[in-house]
């Protein structure tokens, strides 16, 4: 991701989801904004939960680039949800719901509201940015484990479509035991794109995450894109930037 020139880059850091939750979480996050600005945010395919500005916030699958602002000396700590993992999040709340949104985590919930209000009370209570994102996946992990575990159908699509060359959906959706349109239904729901248009954010991820110096067209045809001009036209469609320019950026509120 590049940063706009307000300010200077914002440090990043990323450490492992715990093991009990590496199946559907991609890690924990921190990031620090030294000084007013703007951080660029692209399509990942995944869902956060945030601790920021003292409010729980869920940052849901975008479909393009888009600018957040940083308030200096800002601290924002989150947990990553692997694309098709929403549920654990979200629980009966579709991830279109919260598709290109950013909204606060009560305005989503139904139900009793104390477990969140807890949360929330010992997050302000915790000076640690680490431990607080601790606190976010413990929280998650107990949704988990208490009827509101992943989809394991939406789950294991994403990971068939975020191959090189795909399956193609009526193949998948066979050997998952599914329709077509019920594949298309759990994949939209639990990862709030289509299966389309997820395939082919996961695969301008996979472009950016590590590209060689001048070997784009050997990216382009490791990636699964026809060629060179593809790539450079996807990644321009996703990221707003040239793909000498584009870099791997996380959703929600947090760029590396």
């Amino acid at each position: 991701m590049d940063e706009a020139p307000a300010g200077p880059a914002p440090a990043y850091e990323e450490r492992p989801a715990p093991a009990a939750a590496a199946a559907w979480s991609a890690c924990l996050w921190v990031h620090r904004a030294p000084a007013p600005g703007t951080a660029l945010i692209v399509p990942d395919g995944c869902t956060d939960l945030l601790w920021r500005a003292g409010r729980l916030e869920v940052a849901g699958p975008d479909t393009g680039p888009r600018d957040t602002p940083l308030a200096p000396g800002e601290v924002i700590a989150g947990v990553r949800l692997r694309p098709g993992a929403a549920r654990v999040l979200l629980g009966p709340v579709p991830a279109t719901a919260v598709r290109d949104a950013q909204p606060a985590l009560d305005d989503l919930r139904h139900g009793d509201p104390r477990h969140d209000r807890a949360l929330a009370d010992r997050l302000a209570a915790q000076s640690d940015p680490w431990l607080a994102a601790g606190l976010l996946a413990h929280a998650l992990l107990d949704r988990a484990l208490h009827g509101h575990a992943p989809d394991p159908v939406a789950l294991a699509a994403a990971a068939a479509l975020n191959r090189p060359r795909p399956l193609r959906l009526p193949v998948l959706a066979r050997e998952l035991g599914l329709s077509e349109r019920q594949l298309r239904r759990r994949i939209l729901d639990a990862a709030g794109y289509g299966p389309k248009t997820l395939e082919q954010i996961l695969r301008f991820r996979r472009a950016t995450a590590a590209p060689a110096p001048g070997q784009w067209a050997r990216t382009a045809a490791e990636a699964g894109y026809a060629d060179q001009a593809h790539l450079s036209r996807e990644v321009r469609r996703w990221s707003g930037r040239a793909p000498t320019r584009a870099r791997p950026t996380p959703g929600g509120s947090a760029p590396p």
